[in-house]
């Protein structure tokens, strides 16, 4: 035989070999791949797709498990008494061979919500430098769910997605409330922990119902079933697009900074004799005559730098800017944010700071609402440990005034969408429970505030029907204290919002995480993930892992009694005992008579109980707690330092 008729042979030989590797039909979901990490201590589906009738075998941990797919090619098997552990290797055979490496044992926990649960550590890499740094954790991973949605009924598998590991790098793109609380429940319990993320910023709670749960809610129900046409999602982006970018177009070619190249508006020999000024932090209707306008606003201020700052890594920090802005320093392009949201931090090259005077120009552009730079956050260049301030004076001059731009049409946050695309493929999956972070956008108004008591319990009763696991635990954040602070008792679509949030601990299995006093009041996103983390790592180990020891909540108003002009409040969670954190009164407890109009009141701890009155009001019927968007000073804690929920007795309309 010669030569070319063995390399024949070996070829065919080989091709017959691979062949079922090749046109093999066993495909597996995203979820079920390299690094998974199973549910320890429960019966564990895994699951795919097949030709019709085909014969799969499934080898794990010493065990094997038969079973033959459907007419339509779907089949399951169910592990059993697994435990916690790993690495391990499964392997999977039908008419192809599957390996899946590096598989672990433990608990799963699904991250859901809106922004705050999104917001990944990478977002506050600047804040947790030292936590990213020690993150390496095999033990700790995420399965990052694909933003997306779809109206046209539950999907069976994701696009894409995949398991890693928590390290300095991978840890940037985990839920930074996630990783936190792996972190705490790894380091109590010494378990693996997968992390499903599967959260998307801006959805409010309709938007994660299933088609069948949206039918107690007809509106959404019936919006649901407009956005199943495709032609009309297409129409609208395309309407949305052409709108947003003629806008865009618009404030380019109008604005007068960039209208004549010799003097575009960036440029430090510009003379900015005839600009006004105002002082940043702030907004421009507030601090200007110019008033609430929408448009494109330059604005210039020059600084001087030391010698000790120049040749050194450098930052540009502008705290955060409504709506976008590109930054300039000495005409040299710093960076761009297109939105309102972000914090800024623009890396500054070498070569840009100079010693001496240097020119910084930020364009803005306010697309609808008011503009200006959001205060209370840092304005700074930094350099090494050193830093000079950007607070204070600023020129400034109108590049060009424009109409509000109508916003967008946010059809990703529509009824059902995010159910079927995001939360569907999930349900095979074996699961521990679910930390949940979401209710700003269901907070717009009173009546949607108050038709929370509905939808979030809703949620939680139809993901536990969907997974078919009974109660499991549900543990969520209670919204935490945002906006400016009242100087008076008022009504807040926040409080409402967060009381339909305490309602829902009435169902089974549920945990809350008070935040009232680690939120901002001017960022909707606040920077403290951490504590919130620990937080609901603390309501697992009572409703999850089962330790009745643990106090994990702060106090919870339980009942009132009226005791001639004075209303006595009883508390659970008490812990220890009752404080006054940091001392002094206790503050922002409201107290109202029959005319039902509340006032500061005064307040004192007896024992487990709060005593409160005022001595203008003799007969008083109603109390308040930290009944604000942003209940600033509310100090009512247990001696674990947990704050206690805020809380109405009344149900005033």
């Amino acid at each position: 035989m010669n030569a070319d008729n063995k390399f024949n042979k070996f070829v065919i030989i080989l091709l017959l070999f691979i062949s079922p590797i090749v046109f093999g039909q066993v495909r597996l979901p995203k979820l079920i791949s390299d690094g998974m990490v199973l549910q320890r201590n429960a019966p564990v589906k895994i699951w795919g797709w097949a030709g019709k009738n085909e014969k799969i075998v499934v080898r794990f941990i010493g065990s094997t498990y038969n079973t033959t797919a459907d007419d339509s090619g779907n089949w399951s098997i169910l592990l059993s008494d697994l435990k916690a552990g790993g690495p391990y290797t499964m392997q999977i055979y039908g008419n192809n061979y599957i390996i899946i490496y590096n598989i672990m044992v433990g608990d799963v926990w699904v991250a859901g919500g809106q922004s705050n649960m999104e917001h990944n550590m990478g977002s506050f890499d600047w804040y947790y430098k030292k936590e990213i740094a020690n993150s390496r954790n095999d033990n700790i991973r995420q399965f990052l769910v694909p933003e997306t949605f779809d109206f046209n009924g539950p999907q069976k598998d994701f696009k894409s997605g995949s398991w890693k590991c928590a390290n300095p790098k991978n840890v940037l793109k985990f839920s930074a409330v996630a990783y936190f609380f792996a972190k705490y429940i790894y380091d109590k319990y010494k378990v693996p922990i997968g992390l499903i993320n599967s959260s998307l910023g801006g959805s409010p709670a309709e938007s994660w119902l299933s088609a069948g749960a949206l039918k107690e809610f007809p509106k959404y129900y019936a919006e649901a079933q407009k956005y199943k046409n495709n032609e009309l999602i297409k129409q609208i982006r395309e309407s949305d697009s052409k709108r947003i970018n003629a806008w865009y177009a618009q404030s380019w070619e109008k604005d007068k900074g960039y209208k004549n190249p010799d003097e575009v508006w960036y440029d430090p020999s510009l003379n900015t004799s005839g600009w006004s000024t105002m002082k940043i932090p702030g907004y421009w209707a507030d601090n200007t005559n110019l008033g609430p306008v929408n448009g494109v606003i330059w604005f210039r201020k020059k600084v001087d730098i030391p010698a000790s700052m120049i040749d050194k890594p450098g930052k540009l920090i502008l705290g955060r800017i409504v709506d976008a802005d590109s930054c300039f320093i000495n005409g040299k392009f710093i960076g761009t944010t297109s939105y309102l949201y972000p914090r800024r931090k623009y890396y500054i090259p070498p070569g840009v700071l100079k010693e001496g005077e240097n020119t910084v120009v930020v364009r803005v552009i306010s697309n609808i609402g008011v503009g200006g730079f959001v205060p209370d956050k840092p304005y700074e260049i930094t350099a090494g440990k050193e830093s000079v301030s950007l607070k204070g004076e600023w020129k400034y001059r109108v590049g060009d005034k424009m109409q509000p731009l109508q916003s967008q049409t946010f059809i990703r946050w529509m009824p059902e969408g995010l159910y079927n695309a995001m939360t569907a493929p999930l349900l095979n999956y074996r699961i521990k429970g679910v930390i949940w972070y979401q209710g700003e956008s269901n907070a717009n108004n009173p009546a949607q505030s108050i038709e929370y008591k509905k939808l979030f319990p809703a949620v939680i009763r139809n993901w536990r029907e969907k997974w078919n696991e009974g109660n499991f635990p549900f543990l969520f954040v209670q919204l935490p204290n945002f906006m400016k602070p009242d100087s008076l008792p008022s009504e807040s679509n926040w409080a409402l919002l967060r009381e339909a949030q305490l309602d829902a601990l009435s169902l089974p299995n549920t945990g809350m995480a008070v935040t009232i006093d680690i939120g901002e009041w001017n960022d909707i996103h606040p920077v403290d993930k951490k504590d919130v983390g620990k937080r609901l790592a603390l309501a697992a180990e009572k409703v999850a892992y089962g330790d009745n020891n643990v106090v994990y909540s702060g106090p919870i108003y339980k009942s009132m009694k009226i005791e001639g002009s004075r209303i006595v409040l009883s508390f659970s969670h008490t812990g220890k005992g009752l404080i006054a954190k940091g001392g002094g009164p206790l503050k922002y407890f409201a107290i109202a008579g029959a005319d039902k109009h509340f006032v500061w009141a005064e307040a004192e701890i007896k024992g487990n109980k709060v005593i409160v009155w005022n001595s203008k009001i003799t007969k008083p019927v109603a109390v308040r707690y930290a009944w604000a968007d942003d209940p600033q000073g509310a100090n009512l804690y247990n001696k674990e330092g947990l704050p206690a929920s805020p809380f109405r007795t009344d149900n005033f309309q």
